[in-house]
This record gives structure tokens, C-alpha cells and sequence, in this order.
């Protein structure tokens, strides 16, 4: 196994748009474009640890879209939910809070809502609590995995919708998928390829699933990538570019599929900014083949096929 520098140059500057705002995630969608969700402030946290779902002052959320050159402004005032993700939901925003608290029968928080591209709310529905990622298809096919108290429970839910690890739901919210091959206690990484190909990694067993035919006619194997703890992984079907593990997130393995269901030892990749120094993300996403970083003002993604 062998090191690798690669530097990366900013695929885009938002700091026209940061005045006042600070970044809450950046993700890239089915669709090819970039989606940064940035908030006014960062709420507060309750007892200084717990990430509280619904916020007792009101708060402004932007979501920037990127393709290229272009990039276009949505702004949400006077919102009184923590949300954490944005993706496309066909020709409208998907916005995601990873918690949710159920208060009794009937009685739960909705942390999910579909705008416009005016930033008018145009439904909201229930995707569980303890989400780790979401993504979407082109298609409306929305993805979301949980981590361990979505998969056993908290914030009152003693019978969570995450129970599973790994869920898919149609554009109204509506489960069409869960996953029950494999023993998720945490989901720790997704990836959704397009409708008919998914990849999740997951604790214990620290396996790398694989689904195929889409949600109605899924079927799931499984290889053994020799990595524990991954945060993250993206593929071009034959390659996959790993996060490295408890310890090493800020290194990366580039393994392939030299035999049918096992991966290559691999190398390892750091990743540098424009000055050359390691880069140090704010957030990350993995989609497809490619890998997303925030970092400041900046935004930086590279592609399986530069490094190999």
C-alpha cells in the first residue's frame, strides 16, 4: 500500500452568498448539481449536547444550487424546524432534519418538507428519527439510513421507523422499502447510483451491501471491504474510494474489485487544497463516483476517474 497527495481547486466560491450564514451540509444530487444548505445560525444545542428537532426562535435557511458556473438562491424565513439535508425532489427541494420526537399517539414531529424554488412549503411528511444520510433519485426515490438511536430508539420512540437501518420512500412519503438482510446497527455510510443500484455500508458486521432492481424487486449482496468504521464511499462500479476508518478520516483508500465480491488491498489518498495544505472539511458527501468537500467558503469534489 502506497500515499498519494492529490491537490484539488475549488469547483466553487459562495462566499457572495455566506454574509450571515454558515453552512449545514453540501451534497451533491442524482441530478449531477451540488446542493449547500446554509442557516443563518447554528441552533443551540439542548443541554449542550442534544441536537433539538423542533427550535423555539425562528431561523433562515438558504439552499444554493450549483451546476458550473451557475448558481441560484433559495432563501426559507421564519422556519421553526432543525434541518440537516437538502437534496432535489424532481422539479422541487427536499429538506431533511435528522431528529424527529415522537410526543404519543398520532402526536410526532414531521421532518421532512418539500418546497418550491420560491421557498413556499408545499408538504411535509415523516422520514423517522436518527437519520445519517439521505439522497434521492431522479426519479423521487428518497434513501435514508440511520444511525444507532434511529435504529433502537430515543426521542420517545419506542417503536422507531428506522428500525431497520436503511429505508426508501416515494416523493409523498410513503415507505416502499425496507431492508431485511442485513443486521444494521448503524448505517454509517449511502450511496444511491440511480434507481436500479444502491450501496450502503454498515456496523457491526462493517460490510459493504450492494442492492439492485430497485426498491420493488430488490435483491442485496455483500462483500467484506477490510475497512472498519468508514464514514462515507464512492464508486464507479469497479473502483471505491473509502473514508478511512475510525482515526483516519482525513485519509482516504482507493480499492477495486479485482475479483468478483473482493476488493483490492488498496492505497491510501490525502487530500490538499489550493495552497497545498491537507484539506480539512467542514462537511463531505459521497455520491456515485464522486466525492464532495466543504471547506470554508469553498467547495471541492473530485472524481474516481482522477485518481486512477
Amino acid at each position: 500500500m502506497f500515499d498519494k497527495k492529490v491537490k484539488l481547486q475549488p469547483y466553487a466560491d459562495m462566499s457572495a452568498h455566506m454574509e450571515g450564514f454558515d453552512v449545514v451540509s453540501a451534497q451533491l444530487g442524482g441530478d449531477g448539481c451540488v446542493y449547500v444548505l446554509l442557516i443563518n445560525r447554528i441552533p443551540k444545542r439542548t443541554q449542550g449536547m442534544f441536537v433539538p428537532s423542533v427550535l423555539k426562535e425562528t431561523y433562515t435557511y438558504k439552499v444554493l444550487v450549483i451546476e458550473d458556473d451557475y448558481m441560484e438562491a433559495v432563501i426559507m424565513e421564519g422556519q421553526h424546524f432543525n434541518y440537516h439535508y437538502v437534496q432535489p425532489l424532481r422539479n422541487q427541494l427536499l429538506l431533511v432534519g435528522a431528529r424527529c420526537t415522537y410526543y404519543g399517539v398520532g402526536k410526532y414531529d414531521l421532518n421532512a418538507k418539500v418546497c418550491n424554488y420560491k421557498g413556499e412549503t408545499v408538504r411535509e411528511f415523516l422520514l423517522g428519527d436518527g437519520i445519517q444520510s439521505v439522497q434521492v433519485t431522479e426519479k423521487g426515490t428518497i434513501w435514508t439510513s440511520y444511525f444507532d438511536e434511529g435504529v433502537f430508539g430515543n426521542n420517545g420512540w419506542g417503536n422507531p421507523i428506522g428500525s431497520k437501518g436503511l429505508l426508501a420512500w416515494d416523493e409523498l412519503g410513503n415507505k416502499i422499502y425496507e431492508d431485511h438482510t442485513s443486521d444494521i446497527a448503524d448505517c454509517y455510510a449511502l450511496n444511491v447510483v440511480n434507481e436500479q443500484e444502491v450501496w450502503f455500508y454498515f456496523y457491526t458486521d462493517f460490510l459493504l451491501g450492494r442492492i439492485s432492481g430497485g426498491p420493488e424487486q430488490a435483491k442485496v449482496s455483500f462483500m467484506d471491504p477490510h475497512i472498519s468504521g468508514s464514514a462515507g464511499f464512492c464508486t464507479d462500479g469497479y473502483h471505491f474510494l473509502f473514508d478511512g476508518g475510525y482515526g483516519k478520516h482525513e485519509t482516504f483508500i482507493l480499492k477495486k474489485n479485482e475479483k468478483p465480491g473482493r476488493l483490492s488491498a488498496g492505497h491510501k489518498i490525502q487530500f490538499l487544497n489550493e495552497q497545498g495544505e491537507l484539506l480539512k472539511p467542514h462537511t463531505w458527501d459521497f455520491r456515485e463516483d464522486r466525492l464532495l468537500f466543504s471547506e470554508g467558503s469553498c467547495l471541492y469534489q473530485v472524481a474516481i476517474e482522477e485518481l486512477v
